[in-house]
């Protein structure tokens, strides 16, 4: 049993797969939870308060902010997003393994603030394959895929800030992988300090 939850950042250029790989995690008996984004955007038909986002309005947004209560936060375009901080330490104080999906640089934020959390980098085998993927989505064109690969180089160049790194050449094979660096997690000394006062009595 852990002495408390784990958090785990992954993070990946767009079109390395993190949705999917998270929905195959998900998928398996691994006690983890997914933080809710906040975001003062408008909700879309399809989306569920709660679960897909937490939408509200932008005073509301700004006033967490300004009392502390985001663990990161960014504005695009005219709308912000963020991650709001008491439902992660809630969740790592009840032994929950908590999953943020974020950018390169709110990933930064987030290990100064949680030393301890564990960092994954999702990628690619290459570029080719990347752009591949992203031309394959249709939602793109010549200029937004461009833009998306310049990000991409520069996201990749940060790889060694992380504890690890996954290659997501084949889906079932990198959930596998961060599977493994879960259970490697776990079984560390540092997070089994209940055990290791049991077994010293």
């Amino acid at each position: 049993m852990l002495k408390e939850g784990m958090l785990i950042v992954l993070s990946g250029p767009s079109g390395s797969g993190k949705d999917t790989v998270l929905a195959e995690l998900f998928k398996l008996d691994l006690g983890i939870v997914q933080s809710v984004s906040m975001t003062t955007r408008k909700r879309r038909e399809n989306e569920v308060d709660g679960i897909d986002y937490l939408f509200v309005d932008e005073s509301v947004f700004l006033s967490a902010i300004e009392s502390e209560k985001m663990l990161e936060y960014a504005k695009y375009g005219n709308n912000y997003y963020g991650t709001p901080k008491a439902p992660v330490d809630n969740w790592l104080a009840d032994g929950k393994i908590v999953v943020l999906k974020i950018e390169v640089q709110g990933a930064g934020n987030i290990r100064k603030m949680y030393p301890d959390a564990v960092s994954i980098f999702l990628t690619p085998p290459s570029l080719e394959v990347l752009e591949k993927r992203l031309r394959g989505r249709g939602s793109e064109d010549d200029e937004d895929v461009k833009r998306r690969l310049d990000i991409a180089c520069n996201e990749l160049s940060r790889i060694c800030e992380y504890d690890y790194v996954v290659v997501n050449d084949d889906l079932m094979s990198a959930v596998d992988d961060i599977k493994t660096i879960i259970s490697a997690e776990q079984l560390k000394v540092s997070r089994r300090n209940n055990l290791l006062s049991e077994v010293n009595k």
